[in-house]
Order: structure tokens, then C-alpha cells, then sequence
């Protein structure tokens, strides 16, 4: 049967469950239209991974689509070991927690007592302060650091921090690092020793490993949509690689506070500081009762959905970036017996590198895809055109940003992001009556937005 057929009929038959009724085996019913949603996204060019769907410790979906590497010569499996991204973080965090629980830390506790060799800033920033990333460090300077000494040396060399601890909120990799050191400090072991003595081999985790070789056993390698590998140069020690059932092993270990008490976990869920920002461990909502974590390295894309009441896990591994968050998004809508959409492929990643190479053509490509390919390309987003634009931005190619941007604010003309966003890029050009023109179009669009407010007041004072 046709795989779209298959996908129409299957989300028929869910329209007459109620998700939340059922009997945990009952949920394997979901299975085909699980499987024709995955399908059709890894036939679109969508998804490469692994996914994996449990409740109650029962398996409702396992699959592995697509290769290891650009090459397509070896094909993935359940024992693929893939990067995480940011979702390894919650690795430190609880780390951190664990040696609270144990009286041997404080949140309160300060960076001055771990003697790192930093300024007098660090008399004011916390553990608490980084895990909820108001520390006030800013972000590695990774233009010119080039490995962890050199993380170190340069915040030995920070004079003054960004702005006072708690006040603001800055994600940023320094306070990852950090945190590592701390746990170092006051265990006397490496931050792999710990996590492997204390979580790895607790959990019995057999495919996780740090910062593996390039030949390594399982060892996926990411690759771009012209099926490219990635560099995967890092000046970042402690990068966690690991399957998709020990990524399953440790959310529900959390969850079922094998490692930290459920106080502390809700304390880890949501951000001490400010209500709508990610904590250490992502995203909580509905009272705890939902977790959303998402990673992304290189071309790496890691994603899992829990619902801890219902000892539901939906988690997703990729190492060809896309759509993966819209993917896990109706994944779960499937398990709600919801309705949902199949995702398109991203327009973004596609003119990415055409853009990179000459921003004219790029911008011809996506006029003729949109004119031949609407209904398979994501047009209808402003988030696509949007993050190629701050990727280009981030890239220093200043003009082409531009381009991009004034081609968002055309395709969506009442989008105010958007012209915050052009706004900005024509301020970093110094571009500052062009600037100014943007920022009160989005104000107009959107009296809300405080920062085309304060911009124009910044501007207006030159």
C-alpha cells in the first residue's frame, strides 16, 4: 500500500481513540502510522536516525533510518552512537546535584572557592548562577580559543562580566565548562570518571563514550544536505556520544529518581530566574508533567518529549539536521491520537550553501523551487529564512545576511521578528537610518517588542 495512503488510513482509525485510555500494550497500534510518518519524512530527505518510542518501560516504536555517514555505504542501527549536543549538559547539572544531595556542594556556593584562578567576579557568580545561565560570562570565544587551557586562560582574563549575576540571561558553553570544573575540584577525579562512575555504569549504559575517535565502534559521522561530512572540530572536551536506548536509560532514570530526588528534579526543570527560559535540563510544562530537551552540534540534531506522568519517552537522533524538532512534534501528537502534519523539508538547509557561494543564485534557487516545489519545501515558516540569516550573519558575511533578510520581510511582510531582525543586521553594518526605518516597522507590527523600542531610542540618541 502507498506509504501516504497508509498514513491517511492510520490517522482515521486514531480519531476513534482517546490516547489516554488505553492500556500501555494498546499503544503498539500507533506503530504503522508512526513507522508511514517516518518513512515518508526519511523519503523526503527529511530525517537520517534513529527514533524510539517507549511507555512503561514497553517498546511501542524502534527504528533506524538512513546511513551512517554522507557516503550511504553503511546503515545505521539501534547501536549507533550519535552526538547529543546540548542535551548532554543535563549530564553536569545532575552531577552537580548529586553532590549536593551529598552535602559535599551548595547552589550558593561560589566560583571563588574552587580555585580556578579567576577574577573578583567570580565572588559574586554561583552554581546556582550557572546552572540557570545568569552567570553574567559571556560565551567562549571561539574564534580564538582553541582548546580547554585556552578556555580557562581567557576567562583568568575576563575583567568584568557582562552584567550582574541574576539579573540577566546568557546561555552560553563557559558556564557548561564551569561546572565541570567544579565537580573536578571536588571529587579529585575527571569529569568522565565521575559521570562514568556515578551514571554511566549505574545504569548500565553500554554504547556511550566521550569525545570518541573517528573510527570508533558505532561511531555515526555527520553530513550536510549535499551529503558532506562534517569537520567536528572542537575546542570542547567532554562531548557524550551515546545510543538511542541509553539516552532512553537515562531520561527515565531521571524521571523515576534513580539519580536525584524529585525535588531537586523539579528544581533542575525549570529556571530559577526567569519563567520562560530553558533550565539545565530544557524545557518542563504543565506543572512538570512534560520535558522537552533538544541538542544540536554540527549537523548533529538530538530531540526526546517525555511525559513523566505517563512514562511516555519519544526521543529522536539525526545526524543530518532538519526537522527534527517538527518531527517529535507529531510523533507525540500521533501517541495523543491528535492530528498533525507531515513536515516539509527545510528551505533553509537547502540554499544554505548556494548562498554561502554566491548570494544572488542562492536567492534565484529559492524562487524556483517555490515556483516547482511548494508543496514539498517549507515556504510557509519565516523561522527558515530567518535562521539563514543569522547564520550568515554568525558566518560575517554582513551583505548577504542582508539580502536574506530583505527577502523574509518581503515573502512576509507582516512578520515583526523579521524586521527586528534586518533591523539588527543593518545596526551591525552600522547601516543606522536603515536600522531605524526596520525597527519602527516591527514596533508598528508589534507594540510589544521592547527591543525595536529600546533600538530606537539607542539610535535617535547618536
Amino acid at each position: 500500500m502507498n506509504r501516504y495512503i497508509t498514513l491517511i488510513l492510520s490517522l482515521s482509525f486514531l480519531g476513534f481513540i482517546n490516547a489516554q485510555e488505553q492500556k500501555p500494550q494498546s499503544f503498539l497500534k500507533y506503530n504503522e502510522t508512526i513507522d508511514s510518518l517516518m518513512q515518508i519524512s526519511y523519503d523526503r530527505g527529511i530525517f537520517n536516525g534513529n527514533v524510539l518510542v517507549t511507555r512503561n518501560d514497553s517498546l511501542v516504536y524502534q527504528k533506524s533510518f538512513g546511513y551512517i555517514d554522507g557516503s550511504g555505504q553503511t546503515k545505521l542501527s539501534k547501536k549507533s552512537i550519535f552526538n547529543i549536543g546540548s542535551i548532554s549538559k543535563e549530564f553536569n547539572a545532575v552531577s552537580i546535584v548529586m553532590l549536593i544531595e551529598k552535602g559535599i556542594l551548595k547552589f550558593d556556593d561560589k566560583l571563588s572557592q574552587f580555585g580556578l584562578g579567576l577574577p573578583a567576579w567570580s565572588e559574586k557568580v554561583t552554581i546556582k548562577h550557572l546552572l540557570n545561565y545568569v552567570s553574567g560570562i559571556p560565551q567562549i570565544d571561539y574564534d580564538n580559543v582553541k582548546n580547554e587551557k585556552g578556555i580557562l586562560e581567557d576567562l583568568q582574563l575576563l575583567p568584568n562580566l557582562l552584567f550582574e549575576p541574576g539579573t540577566k540571561y546568557n546561555y552560553n558553553n563557559n558556564s557548561i565548562f564551569l561546572q565541570k570544573r567544579i565537580i573536578e575540584n571536588v571529587t579529585k577525579k575527571t569529569y568522565q570518571e565521575f559521570v562514568t562512575e556515578n551514571i554511566i555504569t549505574p545504569l548500565k549504559m553500554k554504547n556511550v563514550v566521550f569525545d570518541p575517535d573517528l573510527d570508533y565502534p558505532n561511531k555515526t559521522r555527520c553530513f550536510d544536505v549535499d551529503k558532506i561530512s562534517c569537520e567536528e572540530i572542537s575546542s570542547n572536551k567532554d562531548r557524550l556520544w551515546v545510543s538511542i536506548n541509553d539516552l532512553n536509560k537515562w531520561i527515565t532514570a531521571l524521571h523515576n529518581n534513580k539519580l536525584i530526588s524529585r525535588a531537586s528534579l523539579e528544581l533542575l526543570l525549570k529556571n530559577q530566574y526567569f519563567k520562560n527560559k530553558e533550565s539545565s535540563l530544557g524545557v518542563s510544562q504543565n506543572a512538570f508533567s512534560l520535558h522537552l530537551h533538544g541538542g544540536q552540534s554540527w549537523q548533529f540534531e538530538a530531540a526526546f518529549m517525555s511525559e513523566l506522568k505517563n512514562d511516555l519517552n519519544i526521543i529522536l537522533m539525526s545526524n543530518n539536521k532538519s526537522k527534527g524538532f517538527e518531527i517529535i512534534q507529531s510523533m507525540h501528537k500521533i501517541m495523543k491520537g491528535k492530528s498533525f502534519n507531515l513536515p516539509k523539508k527545510s528551505i533553509y538547509r537547502q540554499i544554505r550553501n548556494k548562498c554561502l557561494e554566491n548570494i544572488d543564485l542562492g536567492i534565484r534557487h529559492y524562487y524556483d523551487l517555490k515556483k516547482d516545489n511548494l508543496d514539498i519545501y517549507d515556504f510557509a515558516n519565516p523561522k527558515e529564512l530567518n535562521g539563514l540569516g543569522y547564520d550568515l550573519l554568525a558566518e560575517k558575511k554582513i551583505i548577504e545576511s542582508i539580502k536574506i533578510f530583505k527577502l523574509a520581510v518581503s515573502e512576509f511582510p507582516d512578520n515583526s521578528k523579521l524586521y527586528n531582525s534586518l533591523a539588527e543586521v543593518y545596526h551591525t553594518n552600522k547601516q543606522y537610518e536603515l536600522a531605524l526605518l526596520n525597527y519602527k516597522k516591527s514596533l508598528e507590527l508589534n507594540p510589544k517588542n521592547t527591543n525595536a523600542e529600546e533600538m530606537i531610542n539607542k539610535i535617535q540618541k547618536k
